[in-house]
């Protein structure tokens, strides 16, 4: 007995003392760390990381912030090689996240961000199903999180941008996200998103950068409010000087609402010192806007991007680029040089780089003239498009594809000018000649009539005009397109 009980008094010491050893304390060190990672400066915040694993063995938050720091380089630069070396780290971090005291908010909430970003990851590298169900996991962790610390807002930063992204599943499936588990509607989403951004408690000062950058996605592609966001960027005025990950957001996102000129300018500006992560993908979103902007050197970017992406998304979109290039400048040889390219490198899943190799396939090249109002237009230097546009009128292009483009770009840069009249009857020109067809243009101009009608509050013009772009079939762009109007549907019925 004397025995047993030794041995009793042996395993409750164990478990005390096991118990008072892991903890998750998110001190100054952590802190720096973090705000280091989220910056891009990935040594700086793993050296940190490493000080404090020294000084405090016990404690998990650094294993938790090296997987942001993993995430970052994984998800960016696609490294195959690099995935390999670190993807069995998911399960051995969730795993010591468990040993956490389960009485902590960080119990549930480090196992599922952890979760969430290796699902993230699982889709650039093709693991479609693995993602799923690790968002699903993840989704589940903070539903239950939420439950026993609903004052823990980090909670509502992921939670709400998950909830934000099912919102825009189509009535058609919610079959299929009420039997993962995943339910969300874009409203009540980006409204716990903002949460943490407006909360002055500690811990939501500790994650509000993190919630600007899911905000300020989220508010563009999803709820399409881009010029909230720009108001947003002013009022909060984000360091894009020091802080690498919100230089690349905001070009990026001038890269998709025709501000080539800003995104040019945040990312020539910003504190490039060896501190900071190497990110081919910043060459691609540059020689993007360069391009845009007619710059001589935009050949320079893309062919770094080209050089030292490891990847597979976006690079057939890339070597378009960068034949086009050569194309406007008359140079053949190595227009189709970087074309012939398209048909082996990279992948298909988007639709930008689905649209390349098609066009590839071809074996035609786009009109000059078109081609550059499309530049110029998607760079945001409207009058000078419109101008090169004014000299030809729809009978001058002999190709049907040339005339429904010509009608559409019109279209789109009296829509950007403020002329939504002007712009209604090109799209709608558009419409009546391109329904049936495969190119993606009067898809396109359904949307934007959208976007027009819904700003103008006539929600019935703008349902049927979403509805209209979902309606038509076989057309490049099928998905990015149908994943804005059903957001628009969505927004319209209160989702």
């Amino acid at each position: 007995m004397r025995i047993l009980f030794l041995l009793g008094l042996l395993l409750n010491i164990t478990i005390s003392v096991s118990g008072r050893q892991k903890v998750y304390d998110f001190n100054t060190r952590c802190q720096q760390a973090y705000d280091a990672i989220m910056q891009l400066r990935l040594d700086a915040g793993s050296a940190l990381l490493a000080e404090e694993k020294k000084a405090n063995p016990d404690n998990l938050l650094p294993y938790f912030l090296e997987n942001y720091a993993d995430f970052f380089t994984l998800f960016f630069n696609e490294d195959p090689a690099e995935y390999a070396r670190k993807k069995s780290l998911k399960a051995e971090r969730v795993a010591l996240m468990e040993e956490g005291p389960t009485n902590s908010p960080y119990y549930l909430y480090t196992q599922a961000a952890i979760r969430f970003q290796w699902g993230m990851v699982r889709l650039k590298f093709n693991e479609r199903w693995d993602a799923v169900w690790e968002i699903r996991k993840a989704y589940q962790l903070l539903k239950e999180n939420q439950k026993k610390f609903p004052q823990f807002l980090p909670n509502n930063m992921l939670l709400g941008s998950m909830q934000t992204v099912f919102g825009t599943i189509p009535e058609g499936y919610r079959w299929l996200s009420n039997t993962l588990g995943m339910k969300g509607t874009i409203r009540d989403g980006m409204q716990m998103v903002q949460q943490v951004i407006d909360s002055n408690t500690e811990v939501a000062r500790l994650f509000r950068e993190e919630a600007c950058y899911y905000y300020c996605y989220l508010k563009l592609f999803v709820e399409n409010k881009p010029e909230d966001v720009w108001t947003f960027l002013q009022k909060h005025q984000l360091d894009t000087k020091n802080n690498y990950l919100f230089a690349l957001m905001v070009a990026n996102i001038a890269m998709n609402n025709q501000k080539a000129s800003l995104g040019i300018k945040v990312l020539t500006e910003r504190n490039d010192n060896a501190q900071y992560e190497e990110i081919p993908y910043v060459y691609y979103v540059l020689g993007q806007l360069k391009l845009c902007r007619q710059d001589d050197d935009a050949n320079v970017y893309l062919q770094k991007f080209i050089d030292r992406f490891k990847g597979k998304f976006y690079l057939k979109e890339g070597l378009q680029r960068l034949s086009w290039y050569y194309y406007l400048r008359g140079n053949m040889d190595a227009a189709n040089k970087y074309r012939n390219l398209i048909l082996t490198r990279g992948n298909t899943e988007t639709d930008a780089d689905k649209q390349a190799l098609k066009d590839a396939k071809s074996g035609r090249w786009p009109n000059q003239l078109l081609l550059k109002a499309r530049l110029l237009s998607d760079g945001g230097f409207f009058p000078e498009a419109l101008k090169l546009l004014q000299t030809k009128k729809a009978a001058d292009f002999p190709v049907m594809e040339e005339k429904l483009e010509y009608a559409y770009r019109l279209g789109r840069i009296y829509d950007e000018m403020g002329q939504d009249d002007n712009a209604i009857t090109m799209y709608e020109a558009t419409v009546k000649a391109g329904a049936n067809r495969t190119e993606h243009f009067a898809a396109r101009a359904s949307l934007q009539m959208g976007y027009i009608y819904e700003k103008r509050n006539d929600r019935n013009k703008a349902r049927q005009c979403y509805q209209a772009c979902l309606d038509m079939k076989g057309h490049d762009y099928k998905n990015s397109l149908d994943q804005r109007a059903k957001a628009g549907i969505q927004r319209l019925t209160g989702g």
